[in-house]
């Protein structure tokens, strides 16, 4: 037990490295040799660990995608708190809370999304990189947007014409441009928040009853 820990300890010491130059140079400026030295280790035991460049690739965007839902799952319990405690946040309340937490709005999140912007850039610069894995974080996130959208619709709080994947597709598409406009310093943080909530409380309307569904 105690040598796995430490090659996932060294497999983790290494990923993050990577991950570290691709935040503050992009993923050009991360060979095997520069991660080698961000991570205080020899080359040997980067090339001993990832046989490959894209075998690094992958470890560490799967590393990134669990960061990045870690911040999700404190956001969502966050709402949940703010609501009621004894009870799960509102489908309004999981969207509201995922939707934010993925704008750059603090050190945390800026990190993670020019991380993610450096992985976008290595794929457009070459589309056979990372084949398909790049995209199963977003198709999950996509996914389960969906599903929330479609509880909100069936209790009433979503027009029932609206479409819930095209929906869930348009809001993220939503939020990585406004990511990008707070990294390109268009707007702050602040402002691109505001500009989600206004789209959701369009979105988002009271039920059939007229109570009005609470906001996270």
């Amino acid at each position: 037990m105690a040598g796995r820990v430490d090659h996932e300890e060294r497999r983790r010491q290494i990923a993050e490295a990577l991950l570290r130059i691709a935040d503050a140079e992009g993923l050009q400026a991360a060979s095997m040799r520069a991660v080698a030295a961000e991570a205080g280790v020899s080359l040997r035991l980067v090339q001993y660990y990832f046989a490959t460049k894209e075998g690094l690739l992958l470890d560490a965007l799967a590393r990134l995608g669990a960061q990045l839902q870690a911040r999700m799952d404190r956001w969502i319990g966050a709402a949940s708190s703010a609501s009621s405690p004894s009870s799960a946040p509102s489908p309004r309340g999981i969207v509201t809370a995922i939707l934010s937490s993925i704008l750059p709005t603090d050190p945390e999140s800026r990190r993670i999304t020019r991380t993610y912007a450096a992985y976008y850039t290595l794929v457009l610069n070459s589309p056979t990189a990372l084949e398909s894995h790049g995209t199963l974080q977003p198709d999950r996130l996509e996914g389960f947007l969906t599903k929330q959208l479609l509880a909100a619709q069936r209790s009433g709080e979503i027009d029932p014409a609206k479409d819930p994947g095209m929906t869930a597709a348009g809001l993220l598409s939503m939020v990585n441009g406004l990511g990008s406009s707070v990294l390109a310093g268009q707007r702050d943080g602040e402002a691109a928040l505001a500009v989600l909530t206004h789209h959701l409380d369009e979105l988002f309307r009271a039920p059939a009853g007229g109570r009005s569904p609470h906001p996270a």
